[in-house]
């Protein structure tokens, strides 16, 4: 060839492409079988052409032959990724090319994964495209704007069950012991959305009012347990999103697949999401939120439906505009569905921190990220994507008001069904509905990196009246940046009502004028509610009140809110770490909420882990250890004995704390009512593992001999990677880089064993190497 074909998938060829090419159909046809290291295939792609010029599919990894281009053989040579249509074989209009070809098939790594289940000794294969991967299973044009519809035939063992985006047209033998498999052609759809699973599946709790939900045979009965509190959320969230969409649920059928080993919690292929088995079946004794936690992940990867695959972000540099909005309804949608459960509280916990710690730091990134090749997309992954985005779509949400919200959302889909969008055109959606210019806002908001800190001044004269009121912002990372907040502030008094004022701040400092004259408060804090995005420290004065009365404050939501700024205070050095855990210690035996209590137990054992001194946290553990204990074995609340149970586990470090884990390990002690399963046992092990507890190897060993199932085998690995000895790092760090077949939830699983808080020295010589390999995890392995 003339000229070298690009690496991966270049912006510049991407839209090309997207101006020559339209009208694609894909029909494929695979062969799986199983232990085979590839599948085969047959293709027939039909597009047509605009532009007379050479067009270039992807497609690496595999093998490609007998390729004829409108019924003329053309040579199937596959390089940096692509294969070369010739131009004097593409006409004007429709083109139609045919090939043979082969896809790699691996427990990890690759397109296709299979999974071994060695708890019957089954098989179970399954596509991952995501973010452009399809090009590993079969030519295409694998770029998110050329939509195309698939029609897809399976040839597989009899015995399998074939599960792909739309329902099955047909089924018929196909030699001896194997079926084929036809399914009905689909909408347009991207490439990354198209998918298959195959393998002894089975359909749990069908009934033709719920969507479907698939599970391997070996988890079949558990399946049944859960099933129908799964479909009842989805078919509950497709009502919901029908009609806040003003949109009927965009393809033909909706199926859930719970899938083994699955790298990320769900993913979204249109007509057939694919869900993590152990997000949705609980390894551990699961408490109330844990179930709401499932809600969400349901409700996130639903939405997806809308907002992903029926409208699709042009190019991956507009991830959020599915992420975001993905993670954000599944919230709007649940607090619907579920009114009385504070999800918007839940949002916040959920949400809120994970993007906090990373926008405040030098390593953050703006929401829209500019991907130049499609082979850097996994690098938009992450807390940005996943937790700021919603963040500021609520605060969105409150500017706009939730009417203009909701109609600018439908206007959106509706003007790009079955097609791309970019973030530019949400903007205009809701510039339109709401009459508001928000083109400064976005620019802010979206394109700019970091976030601001919010804080007050104020006083109160002689009559109790309050003389002065300022509100300034910083960026929290010193760049200059000013952004628009919108926030509701909240001013609280022990003897009255609180009062409510709703503020904007759009440049660096402003007079609130509507607060003067009003009666002083007890406190003032500048995010009631959660509406805005930001760092919102309490003042001085407010700080000390709240310490004071935050036992006494019964909603639960503002509680929250107060106990997350107070940590913010002891992360921005403004409040000491210990006051906080003294704080927590005092106040959390009467905390009757359980997510909140989770949080706090979190917050202690992070103060205790990397705030305070050595000396300091020998002091206090024995107290956390026997309050943690105490509430474990004699809460009145089931959940609340789980999260202590939790806690304790997570804290208990003295001798007396550690024999107290393995009498919960023998079934010496028992935490009443609660039956300890088995990611419960073996978290218990890696704890005592991690702390070099004399008795862990043989405790180990034991729990081995016990639960030899899959899981077993996945999570004693887990285990060991908390030993603290350089030559098991070692051991670990060169398994992460260099043995491909080690599925991805394993090593993640395992990471935070690897890192366990108390081995710092041991893990900080890899620190290094772990930066110079992300070249090669992001080239070889999946998004997280």
């Amino acid at each position: 060839m003339a000229t070298e074909l690009p690496d991966g998938i270049p912006r510049d060829l991407a839209r090309q492409r997207a101006a020559q090419i339209s009208d694609v159909h894909y029909q494929l046809h695979f062969t799986v079988t199983p232990h085979a290291p590839s599948a085969s295939g047959r293709e027939e792609l039909r597009f047509r052409a605009g532009l007379l010029g050479p067009v270039l599919l992807d497609f690496r990894e595999g093998t490609a032959a007998n390729l004829t281009i409108n019924g003329v053989p053309a040579p199937a040579e596959i390089e940096n990724g692509h294969i070369e249509l010739p131009a004097n074989l593409i006409q004007a209009g429709e083109n139609v090319v045919r090939l043979d070809f082969t896809a790699p098939v691996a427990p990890a790594g690759k397109a296709i994964t299979r999974f071994e289940d060695k708890d019957d000794n089954t098989e179970y294969l399954y596509t991952l495209f995501v973010p452009m991967d399809a090009e590993m299973a079969f030519p295409c044009f694998d770029q998110p704007d050329l939509k195309g519809r698939f029609r897809l035939e399976l040839t597989a063992p009899e015995n399998w069950t074939a599960i792909s985006n739309t329902a099955i047209e047909s089924q018929s033998q196909a030699g001896p012991g194997r079926r084929l498999t036809a399914f009905s052609e689909s909408r347009p759809i991207s490439t990354y959305l198209f998918a298959f699973a195959a393998g002894p599946f089975r359909n749990v709790h069908e009934a033709p009012s719920l969507p479907g939900l698939y599970v391997r045979q070996s988890k079949f009965k558990k399946a049944e347990e859960e099933a129908p509190e799964v479909q009842q959320i989805a078919a509950q969230g497709i009502d919901y999103l029908s009609r806040f969409f003003a949109e009927p649920f965009p393809f033909p059928k909706y199926d859930m697949v719970l899938v083994p080993g699955f790298a990320y919690g769900g993913m979204e292929h249109a007509g057939a999401t694919f869900l993590r088995e152990e997000s949705v079946l609980f390894r551990v004794a699961p408490t109330h939120s844990d179930h709401l936690n499932r809600d969400i992940l349901v409700l996130h990867e639903l939405t997806h439906q809308w907002f992903g695959d029926f409208t699709t972000m042009r190019w991956f540099d507009d991830l959020w505009l599915k992420e975001g909005f993905a993670q954000y309804m599944a919230y709007q949608a649940l607090a619907s569905i579920k009114p009385n459960e504070n999800i918007w509280k839940r949002f916040y916990q959920s949400i809120k921190p994970a993007a906090y710690s990373i926008d405040s730091t030098k390593g953050t990134t703006p929401i829209y990220q500019d991907i130049g090749n499609l082979k850097d997309a996994k690098s938009a992954y992450g807390a940005i994507v996943y937790s700021k985005a919603p963040g500021v779509l609520k605060q969105l949400a409150f500017v706009l008001g939730e009417d203009h919200f909701r109609d600018g959302l439908r206007l959106y889909l509706a003007d790009h069904a079955y097609a791309n969008a970019e973030w530019s055109d949400l903007v205009q959606a809701f510039e339109r509905v709401s009459g508001k210019p928000l083109r400064d806002w976005a620019a802010m908001w979206i394109r700019h990196r970091g976030m601001p800190q919010v804080d007050v001044s104020w006083s109160c004269d002689a009559q109790n009246r309050i003389d002065h009121f300022s509100l300034t912002q910083q960026d929290v990372l010193g760049e200059g940046g000013v952004w628009p907040v919108g926030m509701q502030i909240l001013f609280a008094y022990p003897d009255r009502d609180a009062i409510r004022l709703r503020a904007e701040l759009n440049s660096q400092r402003a007079e609130l004028e509507q607060a003067v004259a009003k009666p002083c408060p007890q406190y003032v804090f500048l995010n009631d509610r959660d509406y805005a995005y930001g760092r919102f420290l309490l003042d001085d004065r407010s700080r000390q009140a709240v310490m004071g009365q935050l036992g006494g404050i019964s909603d639960v939501f503002g509680r929250t809110l107060l106990w997350g700024s107070l940590w913010d205070s002891v992360r921005e050095a403004e409040l000491a770490p210990r006051d906080f855990l003294e704080l927590a210690l005092r106040l959390l035996p009467a905390e009757t909420d359980e997510s909140l209590a989770q949080s706090l137990i979190g917050h202690v054992a992070t103060g205790l882990h990397r705030y305070v001194k050595e000396t300091v946290r020998a002091e206090m553990v024995p107290r956390v250890e026997m309050l943690a204990s105490d509430q474990m074995l004699h809460s009145p609340n089931q959940d609340l004995r789980i999260i202590w149970f939790r806690g304790f586990r997570a804290i208990a470090e003295s001798e007396q704390g550690r024999a107290e884990l393995k009498n919960l390990l023998a079934g010496k002690l028992a935490v009443p009512s609660v039956e300890l399963r088995p990611l419960d046992r073996w978290t218990i092990l890696t704890a005592l593992i991690a702390l070099n507890d004399p008795d862990a190897e043989a405790a180990f060993a034991a729990e081995q001999k016990r639960d030899n199932t899959g899981d077993g085998q996945k999570y004693a690995y887990v285990a060991g990677a908390a030993r603290p000895e350089r030559i098991s790092k070692q051991r670990y760090f060169s398994d992460y880089l260099n043995v491909s077949s080690r599925p991805e939830d394993w090593i993640e699983q395992s990471l935070g064993s690897f890192n366990y808080w108390n081995q710092s020295e041991l893990t900080l010589p890899f620190l290094k190497p772990a930066l110079e390999a992300l070249p090669q995890i992001k080239r070889e392995r999946k998004i997280f």
